[in-house]
């Protein structure tokens, strides 16, 4: 029998966009077949995280700094966690037909940030938002990558030289916008969730890897050549280089390794059984930039040490692979696709994030999911996990080749 696809068009209408019935349905989702052990782990980060954060607080209320409110960010917690339900309840279908409308809203408001946008630290990436936080477009652009791969790769094998030529736009429109923030840490973030999806998406590995070759040149041609870059992210490699240096991150520990110095003394200071809950230098000093956010690891690893920052590690890898193990069960390829991506969207986080705070990375202000502050942060995160909760678990008819697969 010739295997049939479910006929599409090449994307969903307005009405169907702003229409609730067609986009949500608590219905159809199998419950039963929910990903609990996923969830279950999730809200377990969630909770030590907020133990964490509570603890950074506390530290600076009780030296008298002016640090962050937890009470702010426990807001922000209660305005985006229902976000996770929002997500869950989103139908694969509508989701498919509406991905390039999805798409184009990301790109919009990642054009619209230039100019209306807030800046902080140098860079123009906060939309002002009345509830309580601001938005961050370049977070949204990261989902926005996932659901628009997701839906071009649907019907692209990548058999071809050039079916290669949408997924790898699709993927630089964004980084380019964000890229003029200018944030290139977070624009160099959407290249690993890209490069995960295509694997998912069927790519041999070959391939991957002489994109990444050429990835390599063009960065260190870059580098060496100062084209298109600002001074200050040339600063970042060269420290980032020097780092590996012992003397040399000592010696500018006062100057641009301040940041990576703090955070690898604090961890280093960890030892095997860590300095205790809210006990660590990094808390104690305030020295430590970020450490409700980017830099939140080198806080966990100084006050649970080797131990418990294994634990942690492993229970994020767990999770990851949980997500990819459940993603790869799924029949329908958009639906298996998006849920891979948001795996692959986890796993890029989460990496970025303690490879800055190690020094294995250059420094960049990337959260590490779940356990970070920031509300756009945590907004993102909630509608992933709901996503990939929600796309495992509905029960619609797919015609699609993957569907007969045995």
């Amino acid at each position: 029998m010739k295997e049939r696809e479910e006929p599409e068009s090449g994307g969903g209408s307005l009405s169907s966009f702003f229409s609730p019935a067609r986009a949500f349905s608590l219905r159809e989702v199998r419950w039963f077949e929910l990903d609990w052990h996923v969830l279950l782990i999730a809200l377990g980060l969630l909770a030590l995280g907020l133990v964490f954060v509570r603890a950074i607080a506390d530290a600076d209320l009780a030296a008298g700094r002016s640090g962050f409110s937890f009470a702010r960010h426990f807001q922000k917690l209660v305005l985006t966690l229902p976000a996770v339900l929002l997500a869950l309840a989103v139908r694969p279908r509508w989701l498919r037909r509406n991905a390039w409308t999805i798409y184009g809203v990301c790109l919009a408001l990642l054009a619209v940030v230039m100019f209306v946008g807030g800046s902080r630290n140098g860079s123009q990436r906060w939309i002002p938002l009345p509830v309580g936080f601001d938005l961050q477009p370049s977070e949204l652009a990261k989902l926005g990558v996932i659901v628009m791969l997701a839906r071009v790769l649907y019907r692209n094998r990548l058999e071809r030289a050039r079916d290669w030529a949408p997924p790898i736009a699709i993927a630089l429109l964004p980084m380019g916008l964000v890229a003029l923030q200018p944030d290139l840490g977070t624009a160099l973030s959407i290249v690993p969730i890209t490069l995960g999806m295509l694997f998912v998406a069927g790519a041999r590995a070959s391939v991957l890897l002489r994109f990444l070759v050429g990835a390599a040149i063009v960065a260190v041609c870059v580098w060496q050549f100062q084209i298109g870059v600002h001074d200050y992210q040339l600063q970042r490699v060269h420290t980032w280089i020097d780092g590996f240096r012992a003397q040399d991150l000592i010696d500018a520990r006062g100057g641009p390794a301040f940041h990576s110095y703090h955070a690898r003394v604090a961890i280093g200071n960890g030892g095997l059984f860590g300095q205790g809950l809210g006990a660590g230098v990094a808390n104690q000093t305030g020295y430590l930039p970020e450490r409700d956010c980017d830099s939140i690891f080198a806080v966990v690893a100084e006050e649970l040490g080797l131990a418990g920052t294994l634990g942690l590690l492993g229970a994020y890898g767990l999770m990851i692979a949980l997500m990819m193990g459940s993603a790869s069960a799924i029949r329908d390829r958009f639906s298996r696709l998006a849920a891979g991506g948001v795996a692959c969207y986890f796993g890029a986080q989460l990496f970025i994030n303690v490879g800055v705070n190690l020094g294995l990375i250059p420094m960049t202000g990337i959260t590490l999911p779940l356990f970070s502050t920031g509300g756009s942060s945590m907004l993102v995160t909630f509608l992933a996990l709901g996503l990939f909760l929600g796309l495992s678990s509905h029960h619609e008819p797919s015609l699609d080749r993957d569907s007969f697969r045995t």
